[in-house]
């Protein structure tokens, strides 16, 4: 079991200590945070071990999950790396490109490994689909989010759009060429709802919509591809695929058929996978622990984080 230690016991943060303490893979030893109010109420309400200092936290544990407001986090990964920890970063992976950069080299340097909590990669929906995800040349992505002041102190693009840009470029096997976006701030003071069309070198186009003042809430992609359609609901947990094959020469009487302009039939079906039920956070937690322990590369790696943040800025500054 590899020590872990938690830096931020907010919402998130809370979250992450009970799943850790409860996985077989790590043996949590602590955690810190820099409001002592909220630290104190955290250690009376779940026994959780506190450090009073980030310096305190790192040297007893192997693993640091770094959960703090993003402006932080950078200073507690360097911190963590340069004394030979592992890390977990939230997303998004750091405040700069150029930060993420940095902690990238560090975590080369240093012989140590690192994850960004791009979460949805784990989502039941998605990871039942994603074999089936090949060369889609147009992504439709809606993100949509009742209001909740938290998080609001960053644009909606980093608050919940680069959780679809992440996905997207997971899938996408190409280089981003062109992207045009706008943004309005309602009632924040960075832009709550956002909408960017991104175009790849191999002619893919994603739309991708995100909005934390909505009525509703909704987080919806679908993709098309060469003789197929998928539909992958993250809020719900639900996918759905829809092909096409040649049609057989005699179709039975309850087949689908469509027969375009040039004659050619096709016969379409309905290929909808089962869906795991499983805890997203744990299983992005544990399998970091496995690519520490087998000394693989994690499933989302700090390149990806960077890659994400990367685009993320490309869209803001159209704003």
């Amino acid at each position: 079991m590899l020590k872990a230690g938690v830096l931020g016991a907010g919402h998130l943060g809370k979250i992450h200590l009970r799943l850790l303490n409860q996985s077989d893979k790590y043996d949590l030893v602590g955690f810190y945070d820099a409001d002592p109010e909220n630290a104190k109420r955290v250690v009376e309400e779940f026994g959780y071990t506190y450090f009073d200092s980030i310096d305190a936290l790192i040297k007893a544990v192997d693993v640091v999950d770094i959960v703090t407001p993003t402006l932080s986090h950078y200073e507690c990964a360097k911190q963590a790396i340069k004394q030979g920890k592992h890390v977990f970063i939230e997303k998004p992976i750091t405040n700069t490109v150029e930060e993420a950069e940095t902690i990238r080299a560090l975590v080369a340097e240093h012989g140590v490994k690192g994850q960004v909590g791009h979460v949805e990669r784990f989502n039941p929906a998605f990871t039942g689909v994603k074999d089936q995800i090949k060369n889609p040349m147009f992504i439709e992505c809606h993100r949509l989010a009742e209001f909740n002041p938290r998080g609001t102190d960053v644009p909606v693009v980093l608050d919940l759009m680069i959780h679809d840009i992440d996905i997207i470029l997971s899938v996408v096997q190409s280089t981003v060429t062109h992207i045009s976006a706008s943004g309005v701030s309602v009632v924040s003071e960075t832009p709550d709802i956002a909408n960017a069309r991104i175009e790849f070198k191999n002619g893919c186009v994603a739309n991708l919509t995100a909005s934390r003042i909505s009525l509703k809430n909704m987080r919806k992609t679908r993709f098309f591809q060469k003789d197929a359609y998928i539909s992958v609901d993250f809020l719900e947990k639900k996918c759905e695929v829809v092909k096409m094959k040649d049609a057989p020469e005699t179709p039975g009487d309850f087949d689908m058929i469509l027969q375009n302009a040039e004659g050619v039939k096709k016969q379409i079906y309905f290929d909808n996978p089962d869906i795991a039920n499983n805890n997203a956070i744990l299983d992005e937690l544990e399998t970091f622990a496995e690519a520490i322990n087998t000394n693989t590369k994690p499933i989302v790696t700090l390149h990806d984080g960077t890659e994400a943040l990367r685009v993320a800025n490309m869209i803001i500054n159209q704003f």
